[in-house]
């Protein structure tokens, strides 16, 4: 690899060659040079890797997601269409059902597009850009220890290599290991006081299997969305995601008492027992071409790291190792993407190694993750057992304004562009109180809901064979 460290420039190490970790590398680079420190080796070309076992289900990458993909790496999305993926419209490539069970009509005004493909897929596009920069180096089969320094700067960076234990040294630490991330001990041994942190989980296990897309289809086969209910316990719900190589990806999900398995026959007598049988209906006769992949660990977990009255110079922690999320809201790349735009406008007007600079970062990047986490603790936290704090008044009125928010999108465009806009993590929160949404929500005119889902004659017959 022709990568090099340039002496006079600061150092960035990342730990982790995730998501969040190859998007910090690409902002950082503009700035310093990178080392990303990687437990793993890593694969060569969009097959799946030991350290992203949530990568076997079905990820969509809201428009919000999209802009910060771009604005990090430009024309990242147009590589991976050009490599099998799709930018699908919202809602039009769509077939949607929301949590309230109300079925979303296919609006063609709205400016939003999710990006369609495999993780694997995205991966290796990802990888392929960033590692390619001759200001990023990767140390892979390399495993962080702990963090070296004091309860005000950190130093660098106790790494393991095969036997051999050894100190690098940093300007900037980055923390970008995922759900595993050990830095509340590591802040704790250096004098730190522990993080506080919040976990709602709605005990949700995923199942996905790959099936042959039928012939009839084509690329433009819409998704299909089947989301869980917390108002009807237990919470079951499914996508069907048209990916690369003419390939459906299947996930299926349900809360504690309503699980999917692993068991074939199962599986489809699952997808056909949703609240709506389309999933099952479509897969039904479809050839199944993986195993069933199954999933428990999908808690919402985060940190409030920006909350700490004391932050040491020279760390920060990004991506999952600050919140991480229920993969069925699909935020986790989009917040990833999101956090590290913000680093790099940071230090775009601030030294990388300026007293403060580091609190800064960790401040401005849990922007994202905030709005995220309102996403989906908003109705994860409804879910019989998953937070020993039950939701408060102000959560009950907010989860009924978005239900209203929701049946009134889905039968009126200019509602359901503010909603998306929210949805897709471009706008904040409040954009759910403007004109374009309490408007219609108020006055109307207001079209009746849809009593099915709107797939069309074509696709149906295109997808089944039959009708």
């Amino acid at each position: 690899m022709p990568n090099s460290i340039t002496v006079g420039r600061p150092t960035a190490l990342i730990i982790g060659a995730s998501a969040a970790g190859l998007f910090a590398a690409a902002a950082l680079s503009e700035f310093a040079d990178v080392v990303i420190v990687e437990r793993d080796h890593l694969p060569d070309g969009p097959v799946p890797r030991r350290g992203v076992p949530q990568a076997r289900h079905a990820h969509v990458i809201w428009s919000g997601g999209v802009l910060a993909f771009n604005a990090l790496l430009p024309g990242l999305t147009d590589e991976v269409v050009a490599r099998g993926g799709r930018m699908a419209r919202i809602m039009a490539d769509m077939v949607s059902r929301a949590p309230n069970e109300v079925w979303f009509r296919r609006f063609l005004a709205t400016h939003h597009r999710n990006v369609v493909c495999s993780r694997d897929l995205l991966d290796s596009v990802m990888r392929d850009r960033v590692l390619d920069h001759p200001r990023i180096i990767l140390r892979e089969n390399t495993t962080a220890l702990a963090l070296e320094g004091n309860a005000s700067r950190v130093t660098g960076l106790r790494v393991r290599t095969g036997e051999e234990e050894l100190t690098l040294g940093a300007d900037l630490v980055v923390d970008a290991s995922g759900r595993g991330s050990r830095a509340t001990q590591w802040l704790i041994d250096l004098g730190l006081p522990k993080v506080t942190d919040r976990e709602v989980d709605a005990g949700v296990t995923y199942a996905t299997r790959l099936y042959k897309a039928p012939a009839g289809t084509s690329n433009n086969f819409p998704l299909i969305n089947v989301q869980a209910n917390p108002a009807n316990p237990p919470g079951q719900g499914g996508i069907v995601l048209p990916i690369e190589n003419n390939r459906w990806l299947v996930t299926l999900g349900g809360t504690r008492g309503g699980e999917p398995s692993a068991d074939p026959d199962a599986y489809v007598r699952f997808a056909l027992g949703l609240g709506d049988p389309i999933i099952g209906e479509l897969i039904q006769n479809a050839e199944p071409i993986s195993d069933i992949t199954v999933t428990r660990s999908t808690a919402n977990h985060r940190r409030y790291y920006e909350k700490m009255k004391r932050w040491p110079d020279g760390f920060t922690v990004l991506g999952d190792a600050v919140a991480a999320y229920n993969p069925v809201y699909g935020h986790g790349l989009t917040v990833a993407a999101q956090g590290a735009v913000a680093l790099r406008d940071i230090l775009r007007s601030t030294n990388i190694t300026a007293p403060g600079t580091a609190r800064r970062l960790q401040r401005a990047t849990s922007r994202p993750v905030a709005a995220a986490w309102d996403l989906a603790v908003g109705q994860d936290a409804f879910y019989p057992g998953a937070t020993d704090t039950p939701p408060t008044a102000v959560e009950k009125f907010l989860a009924r304004f978005v239900d209203r928010a929701v049946a009134t999108g889905a039968r009126n465009p200019r509602a359901m562009g503010a909603l998306l806009d929210v949805m897709s993590m471009e706008k904040p929160a409040t954009r759910l109180f403007s004109r374009d949404m309490l408007l219609p929500m108020l006055f109307g005119p207001k079209k009746q809901h849809l009593q099915g889902p709107p797939l069309t004659e074509a696709e149906w017959k295109a997808a089944v064979q039959y009708r």
